[in-house]
């Protein structure tokens, strides 16, 4: 199994509000980069815990994001989309995590823990960033000094909270190789499971293809994204440090 980490910047939090990701680029990049990261290290983590050693040998039970950096997926594709479209849409994604799932020791239920863990992982980082968007206001409460940095920092979790719901459920669409396909595969006819994964051999191309082709039918997929990051925009905004927090503001 291998398991990819995707992400199209198809909208924003506010279906209403207009943002520039160009003029967030430098508080963009770290977080995306570290969700990404921690996406393919909560696979690899719980590949070992479930008797896979293929990713441990290979060093990807690591935060560290070198191993985990694909030169294409991860830098020149989406540069090139994101040039290519005015900074409106993207897609890329971290270096696949190899798993061999016959190591298992028991092979649903190790294919079902590794191909939710990415996913697990980024929604529990979307609430962390929701945290730690509150901690910001109470520390300027305590060092008002400090509010402007730190308001700073408060966008850049808002920008940590939208990009984690957005790795979260595009990555549970039922296409290989995204790991929802392997979630869909145990609920299928064993039939009809085998059509699906046999899909995989053709890499991202039928994704990219729904991407381009079907957009619609990605937005719907999203959808839970938009309704959390406007549940979390909601509970965390009252709390905003002046205006400088907010990166959605029209």
């Amino acid at each position: 199994m291998a398991a990819a980490c995707a992400l199209p910047l198809t909208g924003t939090a506010q279906p209403s509000a207009q943002t520039t990701l160009s003029s967030d680029i430098v508080l963009i990049i770290p977080v995306l980069l570290f969700s990404m990261v921690a996406h393919e290290y909560a696979h690899a983590r719980t590949a070992l815990w479930q008797g896979d050693d293929t990713a441990y040998q290979l060093g990807r039970v690591t935060l560290n994001p070198l191993p985990h950096i694909d030169p294409w997926m991860t830098i020149l594709l989406p540069a090139l989309l994101l040039i290519g479209t005015g900074g409106k849409w993207t897609f890329g994604g971290a270096k696949p995590v190899p798993v061999v799932s016959r190591k298992f020791r028991n092979y649903v239920r190790g294919d079902v823990i590794v191909s939710s863990a990415g996913v697990v992982t980024n929604l529990a980082l979307a609430g962390l960033c929701a945290g730690l968007f509150l901690a910001f206001h109470a520390l300027a409460d305590w060092m008002p000094a400090a509010a402007a940095g730190l308001a700073i920092l408060q966008r850049m979790m808002v920008w940590g909270m939208w990009f984690n719901l957005l790795l979260c459920f595009f990555n549970l669409i039922p296409i290989p190789p995204l790991d929802g396909s392997h979630l869909l595969y145990h609920l299928l006819p064993p039939a009809w499971g085998l059509r699906l994964r046999q899909v995989g051999q053709f890499g991202f191309l039928p994704l990219l293809f729904l991407l381009f082709v079907f957009p619609g039918v990605t937005a719907f997929f999203l959808t839970p994204a938009r309704w959390g990051m406007a549940a979390l925009f909601a509970l965390v905004a009252p709390y905003g440090i002046g205006t400088a927090w907010n990166p959605f503001e029209a």
